[in-house]
């Protein structure tokens, strides 16, 4: 095949790299350049470095390199995304964006536009195919970025931006294709799986995917890496979010949303603790940084909501009993599946944030489109704007967004 390989600068998509190579797949590496903090936000965005270690890897490999310049799309698609989030009070997930819209969208279909079969990453997950099934469908029309602005507008929560439908010559005069079925599984290294990050994928876009690391460890992964003599086999890993380097969030937002000063709010007595700079900065479950002592010993105050109406963050003492910060049930929009979608009730799993361990649930479909989940065991900080991936063991389902 002629694959397309998304080269970071980093060991794991160059060792994606290396394994294709020694497959006998055509090969040609590309960086996307999405982010170069032209801005001058507080931070560091290595951009540059990360484009010569790709390409002094590339050339170790022998390999043709190019640099794709999507900084544009990124801006539209994943950046507008988070700050629109953030302003409406949400807690987007621009990782998991930055996959189903970028790496699995507009590079994607920039690989398909250049002759290439397929786009593979360095991420940490499987991709194995089940056989044969139907033809699939048309995908169905799905709301434009303006609809979803518009749903918040009017006092609902907002979306994801919706995956990208790339349109194909008319089939009207053609035989029915059958089209091969792909399910997407856990990485073998279960510290560092990735598969959270592809929840929102489409079949149509596993399809075109390698994961070629996705059964090692990251341990064999660097000795692969030294074995070959690529030029990062030690590279330290990448901290940052999806788009913008080692910069921190907080002062992401701060360069681009403006601060909204309220009122810290003990949630338990109303008793007003201090002053804020503005929600955007906070999350629910979070302890850090909030900027007021507890004056408790052995106690530290929590996140436990946002309250638009007069910009008050709330907060209680951490711990089983702190009001809403713990849940039981919780309702999912936007739901989006790489095979079949659940259409009944169904007891699975679901992973509620990056890291966390799979939990039982109970997936009730709604007639409006949402989901309501209730959990065996009560969850904490579920964060709306956040996304749950829904699990049917190893392999993953789909995922959605927290109402």
């Amino acid at each position: 095949m002629r694959i397309l390989v998304a080269m970071s600068g980093g060991v794991d998509s160059t060792v994606a790299a290396l394994l294709l190579q020694r497959e006998g797949h055509e090969l040609v590496g590309a960086y996307m350049k999405n982010w170069i903090n032209e801005d001058n936000i507080v931070g560091e965005c290595p951009w540059q470095q990360d484009i010569d270690d790709a390409r002094a890897s590339a050339e170790r490999l022998d390999l043709e390199f190019r640099v794709v310049n999507l900084m544009h799309e990124y801006r539209s698609r994943v950046v507008d995304y988070l700050l629109d989030g953030y302003r409406r009070g949400l807690t987007p997930n621009p990782d998991v964006m930055c996959n189903r819209e970028i790496k699995f969208g507009v590079f994607l279909q920039w690989a398909r536009d250049h002759g290439f079969d397929a786009v593979a990453t360095g991420h940490y997950a499987r991709r194995v195919e089940v056989g044969r099934a139907g033809p699939l469908g048309p995908p169905s029309a799905m709301p434009g970025l303006q609809a979803v602005a518009g749903r918040a507008e009017a006092g609902q929560p907002a979306s994801p931006p919706p995956a990208t439908v790339h349109r194909q010559p008319s089939t009207a005069h053609c035989p029915p294709a059958t089209v091969h079925r792909f399910q997407l599984l856990e990485g073998a290294d279960k510290n560092k799986d990735q598969s959270y990050f592809l929840a929102l994928l489409s079949q149509d876009q596993l399809a075109a995917a390698r994961f070629p690391i996705g059964h090692l460890t990251k341990p064999e992964v660097r000795a692969l890496a030294a074995a070959a003599g690529l030029p990062n086999a030690a590279k330290k890993d990448s901290q940052g979010i999806c788009f913008i380097g080692q910069v921190r969030i907080q002062d992401f937002l701060r360069a681009y949303v403006p601060d909204a000063p309220g009122p810290i709010v003990r949630a338990t007595d109303g008793c007003v603790l201090g002053e804020h700079r503005g929600l955007h900065l906070f999350t629910l479950g979070q302890r850090k940084g909030i900027g007021i002592p507890s004056n408790t010993d052995n106690k530290a105050y929590v996140v436990v909501a946002k309250r638009a109406a007069d910009r008050a963050l709330l907060v209680d003492f951490d711990g089983p009993a702190a009001l809403g910060l713990h849940t039981t049930a919780v309702r999912v929009q936007a739901l989006s599946w790489i095979g079949e979608p659940v259409t009944t009730t169904r007891e699975l799993e679901g992973r509620v944030r990056y890291r966390d361990p799979r939990v039982a649930l109970r997936f009730e479909p709604q007639p409006d489109g949402t989901a309501l989940v209730t959990f065996r065991e009560p969850q904490r900080g579920l964060a709306a704007g956040q996304i749950l991936a829904l699990h049917d063991g190893e392999r993953l389902l789909g995922g959605g967004v927290y109402a």
